[in-house]
């Protein structure tokens, strides 16, 4: 039995983590553009007491913390933060750094692992911020910030240690897979 269009839509827009346009949601749910709108109406119907809630525009939707959960988020954040950032914040970090930007899909090709909680850290601490691929515009780049720089002491990414040495040999490794991909 198939899910409710409605389920389906609040998988997808949980999944993509950000607005997505309802023209694009009808072509992957392979539905006419009214029947997402009568979707989103019952989802938002759904999610009225709870924690999630649905945000739209005439072009796009997106799920979002509902805000009456804001003194809870709020406690959250505050408390993340407090945390170091841990093996997987540095390495994701760093790769950031060194590669002067990368997708979500070239961290975890090189850190061997999902990297989506950590991307999330850095991002809630300004440390990065998500923009357009402008390869492909399906995906998120991620960049470091200047507050990533002032937080390692350096005034600009030459200056981070060996970043001549880093950043030739994640472009090296780069250019190796795209050679084998293609043959």
């Amino acid at each position: 039995m198939a899910l409710a269009l409605s389920a389906q839509l609040e998988a997808v827009l949980f999944t993509a983590g950000g607005p997505l346009e309802k023209r694009r949601l009808a072509t992957l749910l392979a539905v006419p553009l009214e029947d997402i709108e009568t979707a989103l109406a019952e989802l938002t119907n759904t999610l009225s007491s709870r924690g999630v809630a649905l945000v739209s525009t005439e072009k796009e939707a997106e799920l979002r913390t509902n805000p009456e959960t804001a003194d809870v988020i709020k406690a959250y954040r505050e408390s993340e933060l407090s945390r170091d950032l841990g093996k997987a914040g540095l390495e994701t970090i760093a790769l950031i750094l060194y590669k002067g930007g990368a997708t979500r899909g070239d961290i975890d090709f090189v850190r061997g692992v999902n990297s989506g909680a950590a991307l999330r850290s850095l991002l809630m601490r300004g440390l990065i911020e998500r923009t357009d691929d402008p390869a492909d515009k399906r995906r998120a780049r991620y960049l470091p910030t200047i507050e990533a720089l002032a937080h390692l002491g350096v005034g600009k990414r030459e200056d981070l240690p060996r970043y001549t040495e880093f950043s030739s040999a994640l472009a090296t490794q780069e250019s190796k897979v795209l050679t084998t991909s293609e043959e």
